[in-house]
């Protein structure tokens, strides 16, 4: 079964920078399970994997347009510190989820000085070219319930 829209599809992956240091790998973990076709994985991912069969291996590098998005400078603010009430210990490093016009967002935080707090709303990984390994370990046909929510249900994993 090659993988198309409304499958359920399960991989191996080992994800790279450009200076191949490894970033995230499900190797010796249970393999990536999702829904093609339903945004469940980065764009650019997903496209490259239409029409692989199980035991297929590709290469894949994807710019970060159709992976995390650009790096976006207007995602890093400097906020009062007064905001953090309730934080006993702010550091550089912590994430905190904030309420924006498209809901709730993480933020980390770059920098830490006496009166403000630089927050950074990026994805860790946006701006920053991507490099996967990856194996097709299953597709199968998905379930009504796993189509109509858009994602795969973890107890449907065959594994």
């Amino acid at each position: 079964m090659k993988i198309a829209n409304d499958l359920a599809v399960g991989i191996h992956y080992t994800l790279t920078d450009d200076k191949g240091e490894t970033l995230d790998s499900s190797i010796g973990a249970e393999p990536l399970t999702y829904l093609q076709g339903h945004s469940n994985i980065i764009p650019g991912l997903e496209s490259e994997l239409t029409g692989l069969v199980v035991g297929d291996k590709k290469s894949v590098q994807v710019q970060p347009a159709e992976g995390y998005g650009e790096f976006d400078e207007s995602l890093v603010q400097d906020v009062p510190r007064e905001m953090f009430t309730g934080v006993d210990s702010i550091e550089v490093g912590m994430a905190f989820e904030v309420d924006g016009p498209d809901g709730h967002h993480l933020v980390e935080v770059t920098k830490v000085a006496p009166d403000t707090i630089t927050i950074d709303g990026n994805h860790v990984l946006a701006g920053k070219v991507l490099n996967f390994d990856v194996e097709v370990v299953e597709v199968r046909t998905a379930t009504v319930d796993e189509i109509e929510s858009g994602h795969i249900h973890s107890e449907a994993c065959n594994h």
